[in-house]
C-alpha cells in the first residue's frame, strides 16, 4: 500500500513538472506528437515576395506561432503545387496572378470582382482560403520620367499610343510576345506601331529609360525604381491590366486549427500600399538590404513587432 502511494505521487509530480515546463503555444496551433506543429510559410522567387514572405513570417511569430519557413520556392506553379501539397500553409499571391496563371479564367479590371472571383473560386476548388487582400497593385504597367512624359503631353497609355511613332519601349524581350504586353496593349488600344522596341534584361530597363536611351519602360506597380526615379505610371485607362492586389493564400485546414493566422495577417494587409511596397523594394533592389532586414524594420516601424 505503502509503495502504491508512492508511485501515485511521483507520477503526480511528474505531471505538475511537464505542466510547468512546457512552452506556450498559440491557441488552436495544430500539434503533433504533443508538440505544435510549425506554420510553414513559402514564397515565390522575386524581391517582393522575399519581403512579404518575410512579414508575414515575422507576424504569426509575434501572434505565438512557430513558423518554418521555405522561400523562395520558385515561380507561381511552383509555390501553389507547394500549398496542395501541404509542402507550405500559405504564401502571398496575387489576385490577377490567381485568375489568369491558375484559374485561367476570363480578365476583369475590378479588384473587387477579381478578388471574389479567385477567393470563391480557389475555396471551391483547392480548399484554400484568400485572407484580406493589401491596397498595392502589383499589376503590369508603363513608366516614363515625369519630364518627358509631360514634355510630351502624356498621362495615359492612349495618349502614348496616339504619339507611338515616336517613342521607343524598354523592356523585356517576352513583352513584345505576350498577351498581357505590346499585343495586347494594340488590341484594347490600337494597332499602334512604336518607332522602336529596344529589348534589354528586365534589370536594365530602369537604367536605360533614365538615361534617355528609351521614353517608355515596361515596369510593375510596385517596383522600387518607381519611386526612387520619380517616374510616373501611364493610366490604364481602358483597363487592360488586371488588378494584382496581394494577400495571404492558405491551406483551409491549416486555418481551421489555426484561427489566429486570420487576425495576425489581415492586421498586415492594410499597412502595404503602392508607395511603401515600392519603397520597401528599393530597399533591397537599390541600397542592397536583405529582405528580413527590411520586412522586421518595416514591422517594428509599423508598430507590429516590438523593437
Amino acid at each position: 500500500m505503502l509503495k502504491t502511494t508512492r508511485r501515485l505521487a511521483l507520477l503526480a509530480l511528474s505531471g505538475l513538472a511537464a505542466l510547468v515546463l512546457t512552452p506556450h503555444r498559440a491557441s488552436g496551433t495544430e500539434s503533433l506528437g504533443g508538440l505544435a506543429k510549425p506554420i510553414t510559410v513559402g514564397s515565390k522567387d522575386f524581391t517582393e515576395q522575399f519581403i512579404l514572405g518575410e512579414m508575414y513570417a515575422l507576424a504569426l511569430e509575434a501572434a505565438g506561432f512557430t513558423v518554418e519557413r521555405k522561400l523562395n520556392l520558385g515561380g507561381t506553379p511552383v509555390a501553389h503545387a507547394g500549398l496542395l501539397s501541404g509542402e507550405i500553409d500559405l504564401y502571398p499571391e496575387y489576385t490577377g496572378t490567381g485568375l489568369l496563371t491558375v484559374l485561367k479564367l476570363p480578365s476583369s479590371g475590378d479588384p473587387a470582382e477579381v478578388y471574389a472571383t479567385v477567393a470563391r473560386e480557389y475555396e471551391s476548388q483547392f480548399q484554400l482560403i484568400w485572407l484580406d487582400p493589401a491596397p498595392l497593385n502589383n499589376t503590369q504597367a508603363l513608366a516614363m520620367t515625369r519630364t518627358r512624359a509631360a514634355e510630351l503631353g502624356i498621362a495615359t497609355i492612349s495618349d502614348m499610343v496616339a504619339k507611338a511613332g515616336e517613342l521607343v519601349m524598354i523592356g523585356p524581350p517576352e513583352f513584345q510576345a505576350r498577351e498581357d504586353g505590346l499585343p495586347g496593349i494594340q488590341a484594347v488600344y490600337g494597332n499602334f506601331r512604336l518607332k522602336a522596341y529596344k529589348a534589354v534584361d528586365p534589370g536594365l530597363r530602369y537604367q536605360g529609360l533614365v538615361n534617355g536611351e528609351a521614353d517608355v519602360a515596361v515596369a510593375f506597380g510596385t517596383d522600387g525604381e518607381i519611386a526612387a526615379f520619380d517616374l510616373v505610371l501611364l493610366e490604364d485607362d481602358k483597363q487592360l491590366f488586371p488588378p494584382y492586389q496581394v494577400a495571404p493564400v492558405v491551406r483551409k485546414d491549416t486555418l481551421e486549427a489555426n484561427p489566429g493566422i486570420a487576425a495576425a495577417l489581415n492586421a498586415l494587409s492594410p499597412l502595404l500600399t503602392d508607395e511603401v511596397m515600392q519603397r520597401l523594394n528599393y530597399e533591397v533592389s537599390g541600397n542592397r538590404k536583405e529582405p528580413a532586414e527590411v520586412a522586421r524594420t518595416f514591422l517594428v516601424e509599423a508598430g507590429i513587432l516590438k523593437k
